[in-house]
């Protein structure tokens, strides 16, 4: 089996619902050091808090908890529209619950004691789909961007801005960083951002802040 690029898991939230508190810690522990936030509880009430109020992007949930069913809290979500990628994780082998799993098209299913390695590959390969895609709009954007600009010069800085978007679309950075990056004088670069903010491409949200506003393309 070739080795994943682990390193894709840091831009990812991860719900991690399991009520034996020594396993929670011990792979919370191990997770927090490959992923963004780790949101680590032990019911499904808590792990709900955590959807209505968090950003999570791969949930991670042992079967069988005290007094519950982690069936029953996926299917929950579900019924509220909350479709994330989920790894099951049990001590039992019952078909039962691999039936219902598949029902509710579960990405993957690893029976206890977890090996840490192959829920590691597992997460890569259920949040690869979703690295990829970010990658297919980025093209996209560029290339929407390209055709909505009239400089070819100016090519190289979208391509800049939209690599360097956060999580919220937003790209910070002053006139003077750009021009220390790349060989382009203040005027140039001046006219790209007003084009850009004219078509309503790129906003200004305060100093140094724009957001990147991707459905305008569609429009264009």
């Amino acid at each position: 089996m070739k080795n994943r690029n682990l390193g894709i898991l840091k831009d990812f939230n991860i719900l991690y619902l399991e009520d034996d508190e020594n396993l929670l810690r011990h792979t919370s522990d191990v997770l927090e050091d490959f992923v963004n936030n780790i949101y680590a509880v032990k019911t499904s009430s808590e792990a709900m808090e955590v959807l209505l109020n968090k950003k999570v992007d791969a949930i991670i949930s042992d079967i069988l908890l005290e007094n519950e069913n982690g069936i029953d809290f996926l299917k929950h979500i579900k019924s509220k529209n909350i479709n994330i990628p989920t790894i099951l994780t049990t001590a039992h082998t019952d078909t039962n619950y691999l039936l219902d799993a598949i029902k509710l098209k579960v990405e993957n299913y690893i029976v206890k004691p977890i090996n840490i390695k192959e829920l590691l590959n597992t997460l890569h390969d259920i949040l690869l789909p979703i690295v990829q895609q970010k990658e297919i709009q980025k093209s996209r954007s560029v290339i929407r961007t390209i055709a909505a600009i009239t400089d070819s010069k100016q090519v190289a800085i979208v391509k800049h801005i939209i690599n360097n978007l956060d999580n919220e679309s937003q790209f910070i950075a002053s006139y003077t960083d750009i021009m220390e990056e790349f060989s382009i004088s203040k005027p140039t670069l001046i006219k790209l951002f007003k084009e850009l903010s004219e078509k309503n491409i790129l906003v200004k949200v305060q100093h140094k802040t724009y957001r990147f506003c991707a459905p305008t393309l569609e429009s264009l």
